[in-house]
């Protein structure tokens, strides 16, 4: 028994923690600088959430705050001004991973999944992506969701075309993984409890298990971070130094094992409290004034 648990101790990564604030910030800059693979993308500003209609000039200006440190931004929706997203990425040169949000209003289902095809259909678009956590939430059926990913694919024959969800469901929906083309798994240690010092070595679990049922295809993490603050869940507590040596962590791994990431998030987001309690509005790099945080 002490044996095991001395193991499982060894994979922790506990590398940043002799560290001070100092050096963790200056090794955060660098690795920002160097640049990340993707991340995803929050225009909402203060006062705004989902049902608010985006405008160019926010949509703009939060991209161009972004645009010297990614290769990639993700968009969750293709309506509402949301379509803005991909069509301004482009234009600065980002590549785009763009999200039709799907839930259970059929009629709205529709529109954001013409606005995906016709996005796509104009250029603005690398990777289709068609619902976000809908089997994790109930809000379709395994048959629903592949109908609307079939729709996607006829229609967008040439492109990459996938579904995100936490990465135990495509291990859990086997028809699922079979019809994307690539699998866009979410891994979050934090909303699984974990312990910090192990977040990590867990992170890489996560990804492994979604590797594991994707047979051969290509496997990016379309979500994960740490909140800067709101409190904990069970091991996992959420602070500044917490959040800062977890995407020092995960763009190391990142860059070291080529793995395609999307950081959540760009900026803090205040409507998610809501539904996510104190931690939803902590988990930008930047903060609800667009100032980076470390």
């Amino acid at each position: 028994m002490s044996y095991r648990k001395e193991k499982f101790l060894a994979l922790t990564d506990n590398h940043l923690q002799s560290k001070s604030k100092e050096e963790l910030s200056d090794l955060f800059q660098k690795i920002l600088e160097k640049g990340m693979h993707g991340i995803c993308f929050s225009a909402y500003e203060e006062g705004q959430s989902p049902g608010h209609i985006l405008e160019e000039k926010q949509v703009r200006r939060r991209l161009e705050i972004l645009r010297p440190y990614i290769k990639w931004i993700r968009s969750f929706s293709c309506v509402e001004g949301n379509e803005l997203i991909p069509k301004i990425a482009k234009e600065l040169g980002i590549k785009t991973l763009v999200g039709a949000w799907l839930g259970s209003d059929e009629e709205m289902n529709k529109k954001e999944i013409d606005g995906l095809i016709k996005l796509a259909e104009n250029g603005y678009v690398d990777i289709a992506a068609v619902g976000n956590e809908v089997l994790y939430r109930g809000d379709l059926t395994e048959g629903q969701l592949l109908a609307y990913i079939d729709e996607v694919k006829k229609n967008l024959p040439d492109m990459d075309v996938g579904y995100v969800d936490a990465y135990y469901e495509f291990r859990d929906h086997p028809a699922i993984t079979e019809a994307c083309d690539v699998i866009l798994a979410n891994c979050y240690p934090y909303w699984e409890g974990c312990q910090f010092e192990y977040s990590l070595i867990y992170m890489k679990q996560m990804y492994q298990q979604a590797v594991d049922v994707a047979k051969g295809k290509k496997v990016i993490i379309t979500e994960t971070g740490w909140p800067s603050e709101g409190g904990s869940l069970r091991g996992a507590v959420a602070g500044m130094e917490n959040s800062l040596q977890y995407f020092i962590n995960a763009q190391q791994w990142s860059l070291n094992d080529n793995i395609e990431m999307f950081y959540f998030s760009s900026f803090d987001e205040s409507w998610k409290v809501e539904a996510e309690g104190g931690v939803g509005a902590y988990w930008g790099l930047w903060d609800k004034n667009e100032q980076l945080k470390f």
